[in-house]
C-alpha cells in the first residue's frame, strides 16, 4: 500500500456540479467554467507523486482510494488504476466516472464525482482560506 497527500486550497468559484470528475488544479484563480474543481495551489500534481505511487496507479490490478478531507469533514471515493495512465500533467489531478484517459486522469472508474460531494463540504471550500487535503492510498 502506499498513501500520497496534496494539499490544496478553497476558492470563492468552486461550485462541485460536474457529474463525471473531481479535479484539483496547481494553479491559484478558478473561473465558474471549472464545476469539477474542488481546489486550487494544489501542492502537486499528476507529475509530482511518488515513482511508487506512479508505479501502482499505472497497474490494471490496482485500486484507488482517495479521502478528500476539510476540516473535520472528510469524503471517500473508489477508483482504479490503469496501465494506459500518462500522469504527466504538471498543474492537474482529475479523477473520473469514466474509463477515459488523459495525461491528468489519476483514476478512472470512480464510484463519486465532484456532484456527489456533501454541499457542506463543498460550502466550506468556497472559502479561499479553506485548506483541504486530497489523499490517494493505492494498493
Amino acid at each position: 500500500m502506499v498513501q500520497e497527500e496534496v494539499v490544496f486550497r478553497g476558492h470563492k468559484n468552486v461550485r462541485s456540479l460536474h457529474a463525471r470528475t473531481i479535479e484539483i488544479t496547481k494553479d491559484s484563480n478558478l473561473s465558474l467554467r471549472g464545476d469539477c474543481i474542488i481546489g486550487v495551489s494544489a501542492n502537486k500534481s499528476c507529475q509530482d507523486m511518488s515513482d511508487e505511487l506512479q508505479r501502482l496507479l499505472k497497474d490494471d490490478s490496482s485500486s484507488v482510494t482517495i479521502d478528500i478531507m476539510v476540516g473535520n469533514k472528510s469524503f471517500k471515493i473508489n477508483g482504479f488504476g490503469n496501465k494506459r495512465l500518462l500522469l504527466l500533467s504538471k498543474h492537474d489531478i482529475v479523477i473520473r466516472k469514466t474509463n477515459f484517459i488523459c495525461e491528468r486522469t489519476m483514476a478512472i472508474r470512480c464510484d463519486k464525482a465532484s456532484y456527489d460531494i456533501p454541499r457542506d463540504l463543498i460550502f466550506s471550500l468556497q472559502n479561499p482560506e479553506t485548506k483541504g487535503i486530497f489523499r490517494i492510498t493505492t494498493e
